[in-house]
């Protein structure tokens, strides 16, 4: 095994972490607004493997990172089960809603999404075929409960209040719906491992939102679910969890779900999360974002600061959530040189 990645997921501990950043093929990329211009739209780049492709392939090509992230998106499942998914420029996504029994009833059945996510395993072959050796493919998708966050309201909503108020009215179509989901995003994240993901990741960017009682059933248990299904499937391939925001609750959550590696948001302290968290395998994390806008001074320190706090154990350097637009390309190699020389 000599992917840096894969043997820190195994929980290998190496002097320089492997690094890579969650959204690192995007806008803060002039190469990636180049294709992006091709494309046309963003679901046409999405479905369009060889544009696909080359978006994911960018960073890895400029910042030598020790990973690719597939290209794509969490609403692509939506997508795939038959609802209207638009992403509308500066206004973000906007989709038909799943608020009634017969909503659902009308969706696909979970493994009736092939077919349409085609173009996406197409896009996990051909990076698969070109990524250098010693860069692992991660394969992703959305976790059940924010995945239906946006189903439920038809966009992005601060505090997710139509999902939480749906869950409180109609529970056991709110239920029905997060099955649905779990079973989808375990056919949709097998098969992007059948097109060559070495790892996968679910983020739940909205698990923070969620009560302790409604954490254990909607971000927990469908986390536990799926990776039992992939390791049934597929025992090799590590699972990354990513419940964004779940503050003290991200302690046990690797036992609990059985995932390989528990992704940290950079609103928690390292050394909490080194002694509760890192204590169960390995952890991901968790630069604050804006300090790719700033760079500087601060950049190097806080990244040796989560160097330091996690050294003991297996630990995979990230940002606590996507890089910004903003970000300079110049500051993200200072940081990456930062990481891999302990400057």
């Amino acid at each position: 095994m000599t992917k840096k990645l894969l043997r820190t997921l195994a929980g290998e501990r190496t002097d320089a972490p492997p690094v890579w950043m969650m959204r690192q093929a995007g806008r803060h990329l002039p190469e990636y607004r180049e294709t992006r211009a091709r494309a046309g739209d963003f679901l046409a780049l999405c479905y369009t493997p060889e544009l696909a492709a080359e978006v994911t392939l960018q960073p890895v090509r400029r910042y030598d990172l020790d990973a690719a992230i597939l290209f794509a998106d969490i609403l692509l499942i939506p997508d795939a089960l038959g609802l209207d998914v638009r992403f509308v420029q500066g206004n973000g996504p906007k989709l038909s809603t799943v608020t009634t029994r017969a909503d659902l009833d009308a969706l696909r059945a979970p493994n009736a999404i092939h077919d349409h996510l085609a173009p996406v395993y197409d896009t996990l072959r051909i990076v698969s075929d070109t990524l250098p050796s010693k860069a692992a493919l991660i394969g992703f998708a959305g976790a059940p409960w924010t995945v239906a966050t946006y189903m439920i309201a038809g966009r992005g909503t601060p505090g997710q209040g139509p999902a939480h108020a749906l869950k409180a009215e109609r529970p056991g179509l709110f239920d029905a719906l997060i099955e649905h989901l779990t079973e989808a995003t375990i056919a949709y994240l097998s098969a992007q491992i059948e097109a060559g993901a070495d790892v996968v990741k679910l983020f739940d960017s909205w698990a923070g939102s969620l009560g302790d009682k409604d954490f254990e059933n909607y971000a927990v248990e469908p986390t536990r679910r799926i990776t039992e299904a992939l390791k049934s499937r597929h025992p090799d391939t590590p699972v990354i969890a990513f419940p964004r925001e779940a503050g003290k609750r991200y302690e046990g959550f690797a036992r609990r779900t059985g995932a390989d590696c528990v992704a940290l948001d950079n609103s928690v302290d390292p050394v909490w999360a080194a002694r509760e968290v890192q204590k169960d395998g390995p952890v991901q994390g968790n630069l604050a974002p804006h300090l790719l806008v700033a760079g500087g001074d601060a950049l190097v320190r806080e990244t040796l600061m989560i160097l330091e706090a996690f050294k003991a154990g297996p630990h995979v350097f990230n940002l606590g959530h996507g890089i910004t637009p903003d970000a300079h390309p110049d500051n993200v190699h200072l940081m990456i040189d930062t990481v891999r020389n302990r400057m």
